[in-house]
């Protein structure tokens, strides 16, 4: 194989549509595109999405619903099993941010279920659910609020 000889494969390479160019091109005038529309214009029929033909729309025809808390962006969950690999002790808010359980943007944590302790933690400025709290407190371990 040389460097001269080398081409592209076959139908990789395709001649690019000249439109415009009169009648006897078959893609004079209108250039393909037919008459009007949105698929005649720039942009090819690209519509909003949502958009109804003129029709008030879905999502403007019903009513809005729903609450969506200011307060849960600042509230940060703990597994039971991330704890677990912090070491025991003391462990509260900063120590929490230090190890990466929780975000910057939080200021409150809660620790939830899911897995299981083995460390005996002593929890501080933390909350936890019922679970949570049963389960640290079988591991030996103490909320303080």
């Amino acid at each position: 194989m040389k460097m001269n000889t080398l081409s592209p494969a076959e139908g990789a390479r395709q001649v690019a549509k000249r439109v415009g160019r009169g009648i006897g091109s078959g893609l004079g005038k209108t250039c393909g595109r037919g008459h009007k529309g949105s698929f005649a214009r720039s942009g090819k029929g690209k519509i909003k999405a949502g958009f109804e033909g003129g029709q008030s729309p879905m999502q403007r025809r019903l009513p809005k619903i729903g609450f969506a808390s200011m307060q849960a962006k600042d509230n940060a969950e703990v597994l039971l099993y991330q704890l677990d690999k912090l070491p025991a002790g003391d462990v509260d808010f900063a120590t929490l941010q230090a190890a990466g359980l929780v975000p910057s943007t939080a200021k409150r944590a809660k620790v939830v279920v899911k897995g299981g302790v083995t460390k005996a933690y002593a929890l501080k400025g933390i909350a936890a659910t019922a679970g949570a709290k049963a389960a640290i407190e079988a591991a030996g371990g103490s909320l303080a609020e």
